[in-house]
């Protein structure tokens, strides 16, 4: 028996009777399960994370046997994202045909109590048609599915009953609320038409991540410790933001990951996370309209200016000359810009000091057919001469800094960066002359 089943055999019980509806899982299935919940931080999240990978194996061939199978596409299944599967006692988000499952694994039937996490009650953007029990019987290595109950079944009971969720963010439900009878289930899910289980509509939560935007930066850092849960840091209202912006829940869990083996500064974090906030909240420089000779409102609003072609059409020493000996000089470092690449600059004042930002862009397919693009940054003086010693020109994305060029001689005219990314990601530009003294710019993307 592994490490894991070791740690946690006081959980499991003896059966006398293994019911005769139970699915086998395999050695294999095991293996891969446990493999898994090692990326989990949360060490009092392991156990119950690693029923619900065995929830799953089991609801899954449970489907099979009864000839119906998962929609194929699996990037909204929160179990393909461990930072979910880290943090909510649940798998969400399956789709069975037009239905949306909620699976809820339990170690056995004798308690008269459900705990059902808030979540995927009080929040939209995890809510199902349909919650499912399956009971995991890990030293047997069986499961079955042992219950459901519909989203709006749910709520009705909910509020008749006037049942409010536990300090920690658990709602304690009768299994008698559940029905046995999984017969009825599949009916459902052959013949019932979706709509006639309302889901809630998902609400715009940009406004309220502005709201909360500074608290979040303050409280989170505090949830770099695994042993930290969230519960005891956020209020719910804090949490709800969190628990619906994956890049928060993702930033939380990478942090708890590098516990312990990086210096954590909590200035950095703030930093870190203020950069991130920026790029979730902030209206982004829609760069793709430079490819039909366009500025959008923001870029025109920021005095951006829109170069006409990468080919200087006069004698006289202009910007659009200037950028064009730039990109003959990009040419011999190896860089040739494509014909349809577009450019604009902007003037700008750090401490007294005048820089002008050239950005330019194309769009490319990859050599994987995936669609991208590229951002590059050319940073100068507005008079052409050496930028100040120290100057830093930083790239970010929502993992953190992708691009940090300086200087660092006396004699350096341009600093250059680039970055590629798909066409849905966002890049946070910032220049740094030193802590304290710097400038960002708005989020620059590439809508379609």
């Amino acid at each position: 028996m592994n490490n894991l089943s070791h740690k946690y055999v006081s959980n499991s019980l003896d059966f006398e009777n293994i019911p005769t509806a139970t699915i086998t899982i395999s050695h294999q299935e095991i293996s891969e399960s446990l493999e898994i919940i090692s990326k989990i931080t949360q060490n009092q999240q392991q156990w119950q994370a690693y029923l619900n990978l065995l929830a799953f194996i089991v609801f899954k061939k449970w489907l099979n046997t009864r000839s119906i199978t998962f929609n194929q596409s699996l990037n909204k299944y929160t179990i393909c994202q461990v930072e979910y599967v880290n943090f909510i006692n649940a798998i969400c988000n399956l789709q069975v045909g037009e239905f949306t499952i909620c699976l809820i694994a339990i170690g056995s039937l004798t308690d008269e109590l459900i705990n059902l996490p808030q979540v995927i009650v009080d929040l939209p953007e995890f809510t199902p048609h349909f919650y499912v029990l399956v009971e995991v019987l890990e030293e047997e290595k069986m499961g079955l599915v042992s219950g459901f109950i519909s989203y709006q079944k749910l709520i009705k009971n909910l509020t008749t009953s006037n049942l409010q969720p536990e300090f920690d963010w658990n709602y304690q439900v009768p299994l008698s609320w559940f029905d046995s009878n999984f017969n009825r289930l599949l009916l459902y899910l052959r013949c019932l038409q979706p709509e006639i289980i309302a889901l809630p509509s998902i609400p715009e939560r940009i406004s309220a991540l502005r709201i909360f935007e500074s608290e979040l930066i303050e409280l989170l850092p505090q949830l770099i410790s695994p042993k930290r849960q969230l519960w005891e840091v956020l209020t719910w209202e804090q949490a709800t933001l969190v628990f619906t912006t994956p890049e928060l829940l993702d930033w939380i869990y990478k942090k708890q990951l590098q516990f312990g083996k990086e210096s954590q500064e909590a200035e950095n974090e703030r930093i870190r996370l203020s950069d991130l906030f920026k790029l979730l909240t902030q209206p982004a420089i829609n760069v793709e309209r430079w490819l039909s000779n366009q500025l959008d409102e923001l870029a025109q609003q920021l005095s951006w200016v829109l170069l006409p072609s990468l080919v200087p059409t006069s004698a006289l020493r202009s910007t659009k000359e200037e950028f064009a000996a730039i990109a003959i000089q990009l040419q011999k470092q190896g860089l040739k810009l494509p014909l349809d690449a577009r450019a604009a600059y902007q003037d700008l004042l750090l401490f007294g000091i005048r820089l002008r930002l050239y950005a330019v862009t194309w769009y490319f397919t990859s050599q994987f057919d995936k669609d991208e693009w590229t951002l590059l940054l050319i940073l100068g003086t507005v008079t052409g001469g050496y930028i100040p010693l120290n100057l830093k020109l930083c790239i970010s994305d929502k993992n953190g800094i992708l691009v940090e060029k300086g200087v660092d001689t006396n004699n350096t005219p341009y600093l250059f960066a680039r970055v590629i990314g798909s066409i849905d990601e966002k890049f946070l530009v910032k220049i740094i002359l030193r802590k304290g003294v710097d400038v960002t710019l708005p989020p620059f993307g590439f809508d379609k």
